[in-house]
């Protein structure tokens, strides 16, 4: 079942068996709204971008899960989470295709919080 609302999910497994992990990420739902990744190893990072870039309509890595901008960034999920083009805007004619926004921040996090609700 889809669910919307913040849900936080936190699986602990073995470092070495992280692929099998990425093919679990993959494989166990038929949707694919929202994904993040954290990692530092640039190669790690490629690596699961490849092998999830099915797995979620929008991409973030090494940042927040949400955030994005209506109008100019598609929004809707792969898979059964959507089209891909629920706010409209310039990407109607993607609503043909499967794109996927991926979004990498080089600067490390200090703080979970945006700016606005400080």
């Amino acid at each position: 079942q889809e669910i919307f609302g913040p849900v936080l999910t936190v699986y602990v497994y073995p470092e070495k068996r992280y692929k099998e992990v990425l093919e679990l990420i993959d494989t166990t739902t038929p949707y694919g709204l929202t994904g993040a990744l954290f990692a530092q190893e640039k190669r790690i990072i490629d690596e699961a971008r490849n092998l999830l870039r099915n797995a979620a309509g929008n991409f973030y890595i090494n940042d927040k899960s949400t955030g994005a901008v209506v109008a100019q960034q598609p929004f809707g999920g792969s898979r059964i989470s959507g089209t891909n083009d629920k706010p409209g805007g310039p990407h109607y004619i993607l609503r043909w295709t499967s794109p996927q926004a991926v979004k990498e921040t080089h600067v490390p996090l200090t703080d979970w919080r945006y700016a606005y609700m400080q």
